[in-house]
Order: structure tokens, then sequence, then C-alpha cells
């Protein structure tokens, strides 16, 4: 309890902080930085160098109350066909662009619901993509499934394409906890899912988990957690649910009185967290739990792990190419977002012109308040001989004493390290906000806890 109140009195359970998927965050990126900037950053990408490539499906045949993503639901493959058409039409864009020679380290599909491709245009997609940007030697091939909406014939099309890993999406198995985010989804379907992606030659399995949702209790995220050890994923995903109805309209549909409180969402936390170090997986960051042996515990151990737009990853491509509408690309100068809306999207596109609508020019300044939130969400400390290395390392100096102050017994210098104790690693995005050089629109961003 002491120490729950030492959390408290730090802020964990008001503050609202992003969630460092990226630094700026996505709140900082002005129209300044458009298609003219996203040309000249990818002009200049050097083609001994791959890519990473991400492509947005906004379709969804249903629209889950409780996620804030970029999507549309749809009854017919009509507007996902068009769509489809749009997303060539871009990638023909982009190879007018390109240096010759770029090729892809890695792919992933995100959504929307990728799987709501059926086999013919899984196909047609990933070849137009594979077409432009051939895969690097070592090429890695990740898609986000619904296993609702998946069956044999779309999965053997993805593993035909050379899908690597699929994330699962599961959130939680209680009847009424999916009744009220608008996601029913049984354990037997999603069972079959796993075992049909297993069948067809995908080793490698994420679960996606939420905790914080309406009538969630420890009871029954105790119960989705057996039954997701059960289906034995290499990778979990634990995400705290972000309320956000101002944002996103479609969680109004969910009554806030259904929602835990603050601490009990750190409790439910806390309670996945030891269920899944206690099975043998080891934690990664502040959400992710992974096998020992998988690629993201040995980037985790070898100081390798790399927080970006999908969380954390041990992609080492040093640029992201976002495709389609409202993805963000990751460049050396900086980030660009297409155009949000799919139909902004498509009419940018049919204009012949690339969709960056707005990003943000990194500055040296950034890039080395940058590296230090990255150290903080990866690995919990910041190497202060690797800053010191920076030109402008100084300006950070007040910063650390004022953590190291404000965070004593959370925070400890150890050497040249500033560390995060494990007891203070609940604060950690609110330590990372420290360093962040601007001022977000806190009900924009998720709960700390």
């Amino acid at each position: 309890m002491e120490h729950l109140d030492t959390l408290r009195r730090m802020g964990l359970f008001d503050a609202r902080v992003p969630r460092y998927t990226s630094y700026p965050p996505a709140t900082a990126f002005t129209p300044a930085q458009g298609a003219d900037f996203q040309v000249s950053c990818l002009q200049a990408l050097d083609p001994a160098t791959p890519v990473s490539v991400y492509i947005h499906i906004p379709f969804c045949e249903r629209l889950c109350w409780f996620c804030a993503c970029r999507t549309q639901g749809t009854t017919t493959l009509k507007p996902v066909a068009h769509y489809l058409d749009v997303l060539k039409d871009e990638l023909e864009l982009l190879r007018a662009t390109l240096p010759a020679g770029v090729t892809m380290g890695q792919m992933h599909w995100g959504g929307g619901t990728p799987t709501i491709l059926p086999p013919d245009m899984i196909r047609a997609l990933a070849q137009a993509v594979k077409d432009v940007i051939p895969p690097a030697p070592d090429f890695s091939f990740s898609v986000e499934i619904d296993p609702t909406l998946v069956d044999d014939a779309k999965i053997a099309a993805l593993a035909e394409m050379g899908m690597t890993r699929a994330s699962i999406g599961i959130q939680d198995f209680a009847s009424d906890v999916q009744e009220a985010i608008g996601r029913k989804q049984s354990y037997a379907q999603t069972r079959a899912c796993v075992d049909s992606l297993r069948a067809a030659g995908i080793t490698s399995l994420n679960a996606d988990l939420v905790y914080g949702l309406p009538f969630q209790t420890r009871e029954k995220l105790a119960n989705t957690i057996a039954k997701v050890r059960a289906l034995d994923p290499d990778r979990i995903a634990l995400f705290g649910y972000a309320h956000v109805p101002n944002f996103s309209k479609r969680q109004k549909l969910i009554p806030d009185a259904s929602l835990p409180g603050e601490e009990d969402r750190y409790h439910l936390a806390r309670q996945a967290a030891a269920a899944f170090t206690g099975s043998g997986y080891e934690a990664i960051g502040i959400d992710h739990f992974a096998k020992p042996a998988d690629s993201l515990a040995i980037a985790a151990r070898t100081g390798h792990l790399r927080r970006n737009f999908q969380g954390y990853t041990d992609d080492t491509c040093p640029t992201l190419i976002g495709i389609g509408a409202s993805s963000i690309s990751q460049f050396a100068q900086g980030y660009v977002q297409n155009a949000s809306a799919t139909a902004a999207y498509i009419e940018r596109v049919a204009a012949h012109q690339l969709s960056g609508h707005r990003g943000y020019a990194m500055t040296a300044a950034d890039r080395l308040r940058a590296t230090a939130i990255n150290m903080l969400m990866c690995d919990f400390e910041i190497d202060l001989e690797v800053l010191d290395q920076h030109p402008d390392a100084a300006q950070l100096i007040p910063i650390h004493d004022a953590v190291a102050r404000d965070f004593a017994g959370m925070v400890v210098k150890v050497g040249s390290r500033l560390r995060i104790t494990p007891e203070g690693r609940p604060l950690t995005r609110i330590i990372a906000q420290r360093y962040d050089g601007f001022a977000g629109i806190a009900a924009q961003y998720s709960q700390a806890s």
C-alpha cells in the first residue's frame, strides 16, 4: 500500500501522457511538412539500406467500440477493392520517387482488419508491394488478424506471400466484456485460427490483450490469461484501454461507469504481468512479453529494442514507409502522415501526388530528446555517456537532475546511467514526458496507469 501511495503521489493515476511510439508525438505534426517533404525524404534514401513498409487497411466488417484507430465499416468488398486500386496507384507514385534498388526488410499490414481481404486481393496487394520494393534476403512479413474474419484460404494466401508472423487480436475472452466493446469472439474461434496458422507453417504468433476494459475484473482477466497461455503465443502485447470518447466517437457507446477505476487498472496490469512472467515470458518494455528465444526478447537483452508506431520491435530498418490512409512514415529527417480520412487520401492519389498532408522535420535537439525517451521506454534507463556525445547534451542536464530529485527512490543514478527501478517502472511514460519538449493536448493521450 505504501508503494501504491508513492505512485499515486507521483501522478500515476492522474496523468495523461503520450505512449511515445514516436517522438515528437503525432500531436506535434503540422501541414508545413507534407507531400513535398515526403518526396524529398524518399528521394534521399540510401538504396543499400533496407526499409520497413506499413500498409494500412482501414476497413472492418464490425467496428469495435473500444478502438480509436482510423477505421470505417463496410458490408461489401466494393470499397475495399477500390481502395486496393488506390494503394496500387500510390505504390506506382513511390516507384517513380524512390531511388533505384531500395529493398524491403520488413512489411506489416495493420488496420482496420487486413483479413477482410479475400485471398485474391491478399496476393495482389502483397505482389504489388514486392514489385515496387523487392524483399531483402532476411525479409519478414507480419499481419494483424481478426480470428472471426479469417479462414484457411486467406491464411494460405498470406503464407504463400511470405507471412512470417501473425498478430492475433483477442482483447478479452469474457462474454460481457466483449459485448460491452462490440467485439464478440469465442475462444473456439481463436483456437481454430491459431491451429490454422500453425498448420500453414506460421511459427511466430503474437496475442494482443487489453486491460481497463468495461466490466473487466481480476477474475475475468485471470480466465482470459489462462486461455491465452493455452494458445502458447510467442509474444504478448498488453495494452491499456484509452477511453477518449471526444476523439473516438464510437467510445461513447461504452458507459463511463462500466470502466475499472484508476487503481483497478493498475492492479489488472500488474496481475497480467505477474502471470505472464510467471509462465516463463520475459517482460519487454512497459507492455510486451516474449518467450526468451523470441527475437524481441533477444533484442531487449542485447540493447537493440526499439519503439515505433506498432509498439516494441526488433526491426533494424531505420526508415518506415507508411502506405495507405493515415499511415505514418518515419525518415531520418522526420515524420510524414498520409491524409487521415480515406476519401481525402483517395483524392490526393487520384491527383497523381503522394498523400502526405502533415508531418514534422526533426532538429538536432529533437533527436537528442528522442534518444533519451527511447532509452527510457525500451531499457528503463538513460546512458548518459551516449547522450554526452551529442553536442547539445548539456541541455538535458537540468532535466536529469530534476528527474533524479522528483522521482527519488523510483529513479537512481548508477554510474553513468540514470535508471528507473523496478518499483518505478509504472511511471515510465510520466518520466519520459519530462524529456518531451512539446506541450501536448492531455485529453488526446491515454492514462499513464
